[in-house]
């Protein structure tokens, strides 16, 4: 999915400036990163709202357009209001094609229903992630990760390295940890639990 954001560059600066930005409907932010001078930049905030509803714009290449000029941009941080559906300020950084990208990908889970663990033995599927660290080229950069949980029975579970990842695409280590991603845990929380429960039937 390729997404676009037309901006304009900010020449006014300060809490007074951005303040009547956000009254005019807009969201002030900064291009940051490569080898170019950072840009102030203002957007339409109805439009940038209604992108970031959207799981995939968190983690894929933006073109943000500014005054007519495209820019590759990921999106980096933001700053929403405490209780109103307001984007106060956003941050984007440029994508080098030739650097790896360090990025957080979301993680898609499939068959859980059809898993013996839930299908034949009622056990629940417990997500213990929903998102992964991925290094990777511009180009590789995968909207999510898919996750098959059709073979996982009551007590077992897929590990961070047993994801299949894209060409290109690799985890990000942290230290010598092996998180679990996702697994099936019997009605009473456990497999032991369901074992017993088996076995009472």
């Amino acid at each position: 999915m390729q997404f676009e954001v037309i901006a304009q560059a900010r020449t006014l600066q300060g809490t007074g400036a951005s303040r009547r930005l956000r009254r005019a409907g807009m969201v002030p932010g900064i291009i940051y990163g490569g080898e170019a001078a950072p840009i102030a930049i203002e957007t339409h905030h109805n439009d940038l709202l209604l992108k970031m509803k959207k799981e995939a714009f968190h983690s894929s290449i933006i073109n943000v357009v500014v005054d007519g000029k495209k820019e590759q941009v990921l999106l980096r941080d933001y700053q929403t209001h405490a209780y109103k559906q307001q984007i106060l300020h956003i941050d984007f950084q440029r994508v080098d094609a030739t650097h790896e990208l360090h990025i957080k990908v979301p993680l898609h889970f499939v068959n859980e229903e059809n898993g013996p663990g839930v299908k034949l033995n009622g056990g629940l599927v417990n997500h213990v992630l929903t998102e992964v660290d991925v290094h990777c080229l511009a180009k590789d950069l995968p909207e999510f990760i898919e996750v098959d949980l059709g073979s996982l029975n009551v007590g077992e579970s897929i590990h961070a390295s047993q994801l299949k990842l894209p060409a290109g695409v690799q985890l990000v280590q942290h230290g010598s940890d092996d998180p679990i991603v996702a697994g099936v845990v019997g009605k009473g929380g456990s497999a032991e639990a369901a074992e017993g429960e088996a076995a009472a039937e």
